[in-house]
């Protein structure tokens, strides 16, 4: 055995079987705290989507909150001042049938150049946070690629209400669904501030984000209840 090979033979015989390090060993960690939103994650659905509004304006977020039936003219509410729009393949075609504009279906072939002279992106998502106001896209043919999510000035997601919970530890749960796939996630648009906290929006992202709340629809009104119909007089009532 050569100087080389007895060296190799050393280092692969030291490597199967690593030596317990006290210091360096992870302990037992109590994770009860992942689970602390377990109960609230099941109350009012219509609170947790206002908390998600109100997280989403708190970062400057415009929210449109609409209906199956609207989100047609909700989309095209926000897409507004847009000429052109790139899509992931699988956004439905509905979305886009109240908008006047140029449609491009990403087939990952557009590079960094191409993107960037397109107005707007829209996409769907895999999961919205509450609490943080948080939006997580998978890169799917809903939410699509990372790059086109990046580049065009305005993003519009569309949310739909089954896609929120309320804390982080339900989304990282969500995520657990596909952890191996590539995750965006997103809390207001792209800002950032220099040393002397001059904000400046859209250095790493787009510009303007809109987000498209698609809610259940309202149960209709009860009426009045209906008369009680009428019975034809019995041979006693009219001798």
């Amino acid at each position: 055995m050569s100087a080389r090979d007895e060296i190799l033979a050393r280092l692969r015989s030291a490597l199967e079987v690593p030596r317990r390090d006290e210091v360096t060993e992870p302990g037992d960690v109590p994770r009860t705290y992942q689970r602390a939103d377990d109960r609230a994650e099941g109350s009012d659905p219509a609170k947790i989507r206002q908390l998600l509004v109100k997280r989403l304006e708190d970062y400057t977020a415009t929210v449109h909150r609409t209906t199956e039936a609207g989100l047609p003219e909700a989309v095209a509410a926000a897409l507004e001042g847009a000429a052109s729009v790139i899509v992931p393949p699988g956004v439905p075609e509905a979305w886009l049938a109240s908008s006047d504009l140029s449609v491009t279906r990403d087939d990952g072939t557009a590079g960094p150049r191409a993107l960037d002279r397109i107005d707007a992106v829209l996409t769907g998502c895999h999961t919205a946070i509450a609490t943080t106001g948080t939006i997580m896209l998978r890169s799917d043919d809903l939410s699509g690629r990372r790059a086109i999510s990046l580049l065009p000035d305005l993003h519009v997601i569309v949310v739909q209400a089954d896609q929120i919970v309320l804390g982080v530890p339900r989304g990282i749960e969500r995520m657990g669904e596909d952890p191996t796939a590539p995750w965006t996630m997103i809390s207001g648009p792209s800002a950032t501030s220099d040393i002397e906290l001059s904000r400046v929006e859209g250095v790493h992202g787009p510009r303007r984000l809109h987000i498209v709340i698609v809610e259940p629809e309202p149960e209709p009104e009860p009426g009045p209840a209906p008369d009680a119909p009428k019975t034809a007089p019995t041979s006693q009532e009219t001798s």
